[in-house]
């Protein structure tokens, strides 16, 4: 997913390491990583975003998400 972020690249790629290393010591397939991120990203925005911002934050980062996949074609 591309990011402007106030986070180093080597702060970033180390944390995309450990997940993906994460997903692979437990030999996740891609239905249960899907799950699995898709858990960890409900936690962030019901314990770190406050309510009145999460629908929006959760549209920007669907849309986010979509052109990622879709090669930023949108």
């Amino acid at each position: 997913m591309p990011q402007q972020s106030k986070y180093s690249d080597a702060q970033f790629e180390a944390l995309m390491n450990d997940i993906v290393f994460a997903l692979e010591k437990n030999e996740a397939n891609r239905d249960l990583s899907l799950m699995a991120l898709g858990n960890v990203i409900t936690n962030i925005f019901l314990h770190q975003v406050n309510e009145s911002q999460r629908e929006k934050m959760a549209a920007q980062f669907t849309q986010i998400l979509m052109k990622s996949i879709n090669g930023n074609q949108k």
